[in-house]
């Protein structure tokens, strides 16, 4: 079964949908121009139930399809769609470019978020399928705490869903294309902060000066020699820094520096052994140096796990869409995802839609490709009439 003859008629205004949203881009928790876009078509297209503010931002619809449910058979799905976007000056020169300047959807979440509404609304007008489809359309993934604050806020107790679903496009798979894999998807991330407190001073005299920046250059190299010296080559894991902040003067020794950075594993136990390490070379460096050095690891996102039976489940749907040949079993990345923390609370899977030959995801000439919601809004649709079957 290919594209969906209806949802190659919506895809114009699906299209619309989604250029809208990316011209208006939003940051985690300041989505309410987007989720009042959200809910006011949800709205317009006769949903059962619209629910807004879960999760600050968060907004939830809810679609009951027309046939009886069978006795053993799945009676209420989630399919969840991220909205946020990022803190980047957009480098596209698209008509339809970010009107908001220092934001823009450079992760493709404007598509997500314009897929999963095409599918709200055949849905609504269809019903063809037993029990209840529930439409997630959650803030701040970017943050890293989106999903995790619509659970706080009641999202898996109020809907009571059985399995969770959710799907990211994928700059480089094909359009048409979908991959997916059984197991570990994403990384385990967590945040590192360091804070240096050395002896600033004069550059002449720096035997009486403690070199924050020095201290902070070493750190930086130690802590990059984790991966290597202590993970096992059959494993993965990732070290990297993002933010280095020292001085401010050219001729003045600083007195501070600041480190910001990340790390990311496919599995909770490879996580805590680099953790541990870090904080031991931190102490070995303040020893070494003489600073003062205080670390803080704040976790962010579990590893995002596809379970075996939805994974199949979204496997075969896949290749009902795409065809067998255009689903392909696609690596682990050591990318974070908050779906982890829905697929932790129920068995869920994670599939990614091809976007082309795109620029890569997070880059400020990244644009989502609109042909590719064709093909995912007739995977949601087909998912939920597959899998809530009566």
């Amino acid at each position: 079964m290919p594209v969906l003859n209806r949802v190659a008629e919506l895809y114009d205004e699906i299209t619309a949908w989604r250029r809208d949203i990316h011209a208006h881009p939003e940051l985690g928790y300041d989505e309410h121009r987007t989720s009042a876009f959200v809910a006011e078509r949800l709205r317009e297209f006769g949903c059962d139930e619209v629910v807004t503010g879960i999760g600050n931002t968060g907004v939830v619809g809810v679609i009951k399809g027309e046939k009886n449910v069978s006795n053993g058979n799945l009676k209420m799905i989630g399919l969840r769609a991220d909205m946020d976007a990022l803190p980047i000056e957009e480098a596209t020169s698209l008509p339809y470019a970010s009107k908001n300047k220092g934001f823009m959807h450079a992760c493709g979440h404007d598509g997500h978020t314009a897929m999963l509404l095409g599918a709200a609304r055949y849905l609504a007008e269809t019903r063809n399928f037993a029990g209840t489809a529930v439409l997630i359309f959650q803030p701040a993934e970017e943050v890293g705490t989106g999903a995790q604050a619509m659970i706080k806020d009641g999202l898996m107790n109020r809907f009571d869903m059985e399995q969770v679903y959710g799907m990211h496009n994928l700059p480089g798979l094909p359009i048409g294309a979908f991959g997916i894999r059984q197991g570990p998807v994403m990384a385990a991330t967590d945040g590192i902060e360091i804070t240096i407190e050395g002896r600033g001073g004069h550059p002449g005299t720096p035997h009486k000066c403690i070199d924050a920046m020095l201290a902070g250059a070493q750190l930086i190299t130690a802590l990059q020699q984790i991966v290597a010296q202590n993970v096992d080559p059959l494993e993965s894991a990732a070290i990297s820094f993002h933010e280095f902040h020292s001085g401010t003067t050219q001729r003045v020794i600083p007195q501070t520096a600041e480190l910001r950075g990340s790390m990311r594993a496919l599995t909770p136990e490879v996580l805590q052994l680099v953790k541990k390490r870090i904080a031991e070379v931190v102490v070995g460096i303040a020893q070494t140096t003489g600073a003062k050095i205080d670390l803080k690891i704040e976790g962010s996102n579990a590893v995002v796990f596809n379970h075996p039976v939805p994974t199949e489940l979204a496997m075969n749907v896949a290749k009902d869409v795409a065809g067998e040949h255009n689903v392909v079993e696609t690596p682990p990345i050591l990318g974070g995802e908050d779906f982890s923390d829905l697929a932790q609370d129920r068995p869920g899977a994670f599939i990614w839609c091809g976007n082309g030959d795109s620029a890569g995801l997070h880059h400020a000439a990244y644009d989502f490709n609109d042909q590719a919601v064709l093909y995912g809004t007739s995977f949601w649709v087909k998912l939920v009439e597959n899998t809530l079957a009566a």
